[in-house]
């Protein structure tokens, strides 16, 4: 993967091609909104001028000074960021996981930590504020667990588990099975 398609500046080729006008002016508009709030400014290049949300995303996130749309070069960056409850229970995730099926890579995508099967994606997971979100690539997979969930929350891609959770390895493994004989 290029480090250069995490920049933003990758986007402005294709945002002057396509709104018609250099990025300097872009800037320069933006600095008629610069005291208002992000979702204002967004809506100012898509409202005023057509922006689709990515490219309007990209220029304001720039014009904020965020230089690049990654957050975490490593998982470690990743777990140092979140609360120390919510990454040791991540952790021991990822570690129970790859115990079991160590060929599988964990990266960071999306600015979240996933694990990965050559080119396939194969679990992702998120941590939000009271809660952290497990996700087989494959939502099938939520289905055929479904008996082994409890009382956990789930949506068609993800189950919300505790931060604190107290990690089920033969949920974790079945997922795990099913995202891989998905492909």
């Amino acid at each position: 993967m290029s480090k250069n398609r995490h920049l933003r500046e990758s986007y402005f080729p294709a945002i002057e091609k396509k709104y018609g006008e250099p990025i300097t002016f872009w800037l320069s508009q933006l600095k008629k909104v610069k005291s208002n709030k992000y979702p204002e400014q967004i809506s100012f290049l898509r409202e005023n001028f057509g922006f689709s949300q990515a490219h309007a995303n990209a220029i304001v996130m720039y014009f904020r000074g965020s230089k690049s749309s990654r957050r975490f070069e490593t998982t470690a960056d990743y777990f140092k960021s979140l609360d120390p409850i919510q990454a040791k229970t991540m952790r021991k995730i990822f570690r129970v996981i790859r115990s079991k099926h160590p060929k599988l890579k964990l990266v960071i995508s999306w600015n979240q930590p996933m694990l990965k099967a050559g080119d396939r994606y194969i679990f992702g997971c998120s941590a939000a504020k009271n809660h952290i979100l497990i996700a087989p690539w494959n939502p099938e997979a939520i289905k055929v667990v479904k008996p082994l969930l409890g009382g956990l929350v789930t949506n068609k891609k993800t189950i919300r588990i505790p931060v604190d959770w107290e990690v089920d390895e033969k949920l974790l493994n079945q997922l795990i099975k099913e995202s891989l004989n998905a492909g």
